[in-house]
């Protein structure tokens, strides 16, 4: 597929040129820290009308406060947000998987998940994700629905896949949304050390996603979705590739 961005382009005007193939991106360098207002503003100024900007919540909130006495930080974060105005999409909570020392059941991560939903200022769209594959099921997706917060989906090993999911469970917990295809960071990164071609054929796994993905849009729901470079080795040509099994003909499996 070859690099992304054509040549010459300077770093600060990688969104913008992103932005003229695509409708969304999701932020990651807000899960290292909160951005300030005047760089929440420069990426809204960046992207055209009708372009959306997901971004993730603070590691300091997920995975080192895990939502006790965080509220400062996400005051912090969420006012910084705001300030892309009608740019703004999902904030996602991605949290880690935890060890039996951290929660010892869905239970007792719930205990702590609800009352902090509880709190969360109104009026923006939020979408969690878990990595307990043990802890995907009603009790988590029912507190996720009564609140109007997605369950974020992800193609992520040892974590269950869409069809398994979409077998079992009603996924669809707020009234978008939200899937990321992460694929095998480690087993990837032992095969290439650049981002610039598809080195794994993710065909039949697109081939699983497409009538998934065309469920969720049978509901009438606007669908978010996210590629990692360490998917398949580069996220544009992953884009291509689901695009191109998109235009099948597809039906229920």
């Amino acid at each position: 597929m070859g690099p992304f961005y054509p040549p010459g382009t300077k770093p600060t005007d990688f969104l913008r040129a992103y932005a003229r193939r695509f409708e969304t991106v999701e932020i990651d360098a807000t899960f290292y820290r909160a951005p300030s207002p005047a760089q929440a503003r420069s990426w809204a100024a960046k992207v055209p009308e009708g372009f959306r900007i997901a971004a993730k919540m603070p590691q300091s909130i997920t995975h080192e406060k895990v939502l006790l006495e965080c509220d400062e930080e996400m005051k912090e974060f969420v006012g910084a947000m705001d300030e892309m105005g009608d740019r703004l999409g999902p904030l996602l909570f991605q949290f880690p998987h935890f060890a039996r020392e951290t929660f010892g059941s869905v239970a007792s991560f719930l205990d702590r998940l609800a009352p902090f939903l509880d709190r969360l200022a109104k009026g923006h769209a939020y979408a969690v994700e878990v990595r307990n594959r043990t802890w995907i099921g009603e009790p988590l997706l029912e507190l996720l629905r009564t609140h109007g917060i997605a369950f974020a989906l992800i193609d992520y090993p040892r974590m269950p896949s869409v069809d398994e999911l979409l077998r079992r469970h009603d996924v669809v917990t707020a009234d978008f949304s939200y899937v990321r295809w992460l694929g095998d960071r480690k087993g990837i990164e032992a095969l290439t050390p650049s981002w610039d071609r598809l080195i794994v054929d993710r065909t039949a796994d697109m081939e699983r996603w497409a009538p998934a993905l065309s469920r969720l849009l049978d509901r009438s729901i606007d669908v978010y979705g996210y590629f990692n470079n360490h998917y398949a080795g580069h996220a544009p040509g992953s884009i291509a590739l689901l695009s191109d099994v998109w235009a099948r003909p597809h039906r229920e499996g």
